[in-house]
């Protein structure tokens, strides 16, 4: 494996039953990143990291993390990573510093040397103040903030985030989006599983995009919402006026126009490359005699990639 590479896999399969859960997936996770693994409920995504995580055997293919084999090097995988699964897991009956102090001591660092870890952690986490409370009194957002941190006491390499702010409040939300960012300052390696298309175009480095359980798009969030153009929305005054608008928005775009009836709107993806600007529109849409209500040009986000691409990837698996 390539020493710039931290994760790295080639064809894994996984098979639950009748269920299909991972089917051919390939991953190249660069060392020092934030990788966003993006895909609906039941496309493969915590399978994958169960893999990689050595929870679970792949039926076919291998994968690599921090340079030893899931299978075959188990042990030196798990000593290598944290993992923070979608719940978290702290005991709720003994205090922040204590969870952190006993991760530290099942790990085998001598009692000062656990002592100091957590001290250290819940300072640079802001978790100090409340170190010394019983879990149960956290909020939602400490309890993962403090998983997240318990994940850390090892100080691994490589990192598993699997949908770590299910259920949270935008607040808590945030609290964990500037740990990671903390993290991913500090050279560790981030896999960040997420159905939050926001989580992941703030936090990822690069993206990948599965859908039953293979490999759809990856690359930087920015290049993927290039690739499927921006959104036009023309609102009409009157149905006569709707024909019109939609010849403009399709002659300057390129894309397929869906129409409103009810609404009295047009709307449309550009084609990539057929971009066009707002004071284009409304001059083309004056000399076509549309008085329009309301024009607006939304640029791609990661939500529209997201849409588009498992949408497709759903018409050719009905297809096949």
């Amino acid at each position: 494996m390539s020493a710039a590479l931290a994760v790295q896999a080639q064809g894994l399969t996984k098979r639950y039953g009748r269920t299909q859960a991972l089917a051919g997936l390939d991953l190249a996770i660069p060392a020092g990143t934030v990788y966003g693994l993006l895909g609906p409920n039941g496309a493969g995504k915590t399978t994958a990291v169960r893999i990689l995580a050595t929870l679970a055997r792949p039926d076919s293919g291998w994968a690599k993390v921090a340079g030893h084999d899931v299978v075959r090097e188990a042990t030196a995988v798990r000593r290598a990573i944290g993992l923070a699964g979608q719940h978290a897991a702290v005991d709720e009956g003994i205090t922040g510093r204590d969870n952190l102090r006993l991760v530290g001591r099942f790990h085998q660092l001598g009692a000062r040397e656990a002592r100091r870890r957590a001290d250290e952690l819940l300072e640079r986490f802001g978790l100090a103040e409340a170190a010394d409370q019983l879990v149960r009194g956290y909020s939602g957002g400490m309890r993962r903030r403090l998983d997240l941190v318990a994940c850390l006491v090892t100080r691994p390499p490589v990192l598993f985030l699997d949908e770590p702010t299910t259920g949270l409040d935008p607040r808590s939300r945030g609290e964990i989006w500037d740990a990671v960012r903390e993290l991913a300052g500090t050279g560790t390696t981030v896999l960040l599983t997420t159905q939050y298309l926001d989580e992941a175009d703030r936090l990822a480095d690069q993206v990948l995009v599965i859908g039953a359980g293979r490999a759809i798009a990856d690359g930087p969030p920015q290049r993927l919402k290039a690739s499927i153009g921006a959104r036009v929305e023309v609102a009409v005054g009157s149905a006569a006026e709707l024909p019109l608008a939609a010849a403009v928005v399709a002659r300057l775009t390129g894309g397929e126009v869906a129409l409103d009836q009810d609404g009295l709107l047009v709307s449309v993806v550009s084609r990539p490359g057929r971009e066009t600007s707002l004071p284009q529109l409304v001059r083309e849409l004056d000399a076509a005699g549309v008085a329009a209500r309301d024009v607006a040009l939304r640029t791609p986000t990661l939500d529209d990639v997201f849409l588009a691409l498992t949408a497709d990837a759903a018409a050719e698996e009905v297809a096949a």
